[in-house]
């Protein structure tokens, strides 16, 4: 009898293993803009299981997005900056650069110092970013010919109208809507001079950034080790709020956050967000 408890024990410790390799952990930054539900790649271990025990920890909760762009990405996660600490230099992560995973909008990666500093590229104990990113559109235009046509197009007095549009923007600090309204006469300026403005990136996977956008500079140069499976509207919302301070980047009104982890079924995952796990070999 005793054997025979002693053998099931032993089965229910290798079903709970087995039940434990067929879940994942889903990460719920919660913010005042809404929350976003993150998703850690299994490529990237070394920064999954450090993301996860900060989270789980609580050393992340009341962190703030310190450094915002629109068009590009929302940082945050200091937390030594929380804590009054420095970072050890021992702390950093080795990099877990891995190729076709992109800065596509709502991609998660690693902060870092830059090459001068770190030629190896390790990555920040806790400092994270989004991607907010452009739109294709955005990225497949020549952007710096288009302004410069444009120019030279508002020069004429036939175009007093459109001129005034920019001044007000200009006035108002809208860079955003300069560049919207750029490309919203891409078509006119292509008509009056002639020229072609689209270009070609040349991403790692013009298909991945057609349907969702992002910011591919920084492809193969940063670790990129999860990404945003809900909640994408947050991005642009945070992305979106006031900034100042001396790189005019940091919100003028701090938003705080929070995490949550929970430990869901990989096949839960794939159906309510789409992702398809790596086959094991």
């Amino acid at each position: 009898m005793k054997k025979i408890l002693f053998v099931l024990a032993n089965l229910m410790i290798l079903t709970a293993c087995g039940d434990k390799s067929k879940k994942d952990y889903l990460v719920t930054i919660k913010t005042s803009y809404g929350d976003m539900k993150v998703l850690l790649y299994e490529e990237t271990p070394l920064h999954k299981e450090n993301f996860i025990e900060l989270a789980k920890s609580g050393r992340y909760d009341s962190t703030i997005f310190h450094r915002v762009i629109e068009n590009f990405m929302i940082q945050g996660g200091n937390i030594y900056e929380k804590e009054g600490t420095r970072e050890p230099e021992n702390a950093r992560i080795p990099a877990e650069i891995i190729e076709g995973f992109y800065h596509t909008r709502g991609a998660l990666a690693a902060a870092r110092q830059p090459d001068n500093v770190n030629p190896e590229k390790l990555s920040s104990s806790c400092q994270f970013y989004i991607i907010d990113g452009n739109s294709w559109e955005v990225m497949s235009t020549d952007q710096r010919l288009l302004n410069q046509k444009l120019t030279e197009l508002l020069e004429d007095p036939e175009y007093s109208e459109l001129l005034a549009k920019f001044q007000e923007l200009a006035k108002n600090r809208d860079s955003n809507g300069m560049n919207n309204l750029a490309l919203e006469n891409k078509a006119l300026v292509e008509e009056k001079f002639g020229i072609d403005l689209t270009i070609d990136p040349k991403t790692g996977n013009n298909e991945a950034y057609k349907e969702l956008g992002g910011y591919h500079y920084l492809d193969n140069d940063y670790t990129v080790f999860g990404k945003v499976v809900d909640g994408l509207d947050v991005i642009d919302k945070i992305a979106a709020v006031k900034k100042g301070g001396p790189n005019q980047s940091r919100p003028i009104e701090p938003i705080y956050l929070t995490m949550e982890v929970e430990e869901v079924k990989k096949k839960e995952i794939t159906k309510l967000y789409g992702y398809e796990y790596p086959s094991k070999k």
